[in-house]
């Protein structure tokens, strides 16, 4: 294999796993906050399992765009957020109707309605939109050309620039 070619593989891993991370968390905010509605105090919405999961694929969704538009995908930004926006929008509407699809199968088609089976259709529709929405956001939404290498420092920590570096005397 080429160093190129590893480099490459490299920034996929890297790029893979930061997705994956930002997934996790939004993962936790999802399904944590549907159960919370559901079955915590108060039980909130505990009959009606797809306003719960609205709810909690909302708040999933601002946290999975912040994490990927300036964490995973920062190097492919583009300049036009409008534009990046609708598109994350609109795969993330495709992503959260498969989500309530495999919840609404599971719950009024199966008629599987406990809290381990709504569960489990839960998180089988987010299996299947994360994959949807991965392949979306890197096809579609940040599609602009690396000007820079990946960052590999932590979130919110500078990598210096070379340009601007005072020359040497």
């Amino acid at each position: 294999m080429t160093e190129t070619r590893r480099a490459s593989l490299r920034s996929r891993i890297l790029e893979l796993s930061r997705f994956l991370s930002v997934g996790a968390v939004a993962f936790v905010v999802d399904l944590g906050l549907f159960n919370v509605l559901r079955f915590g105090p108060g039980r909130l919405l505990e009959d009606k399992p797809l306003t719960a999961k609205i709810v909690s694929v909302a708040a999933a969704t601002l946290v999975s765009w912040l994490g990927n538009r300036h964490w995973t995908f920062s190097s492919h930004r583009t300049t036009h957020r409008g534009r990046e926006l609708t598109l994350y929008a609109a795969i993330n509407v495709l992503g959260v109707l498969i989500g309530i699809g495999t919840l609404a199968f599971s719950h009024y088609v199966l008629n599987l309605r406990t809290p381990l089976e709504d569960n489990i259709s839960t998180v089988l529709g987010i299996v299947l939109g994360t994959i949807v929405r991965y392949v979306g956001y890197k096809k579609l939404v940040f599609t602009a050309p690396v000007t820079q290498p990946p960052h590999t420092g932590s979130i919110g920590e500078s990598e210096p620039n070379p340009k601007s570096a005072p020359p040497v005397v």
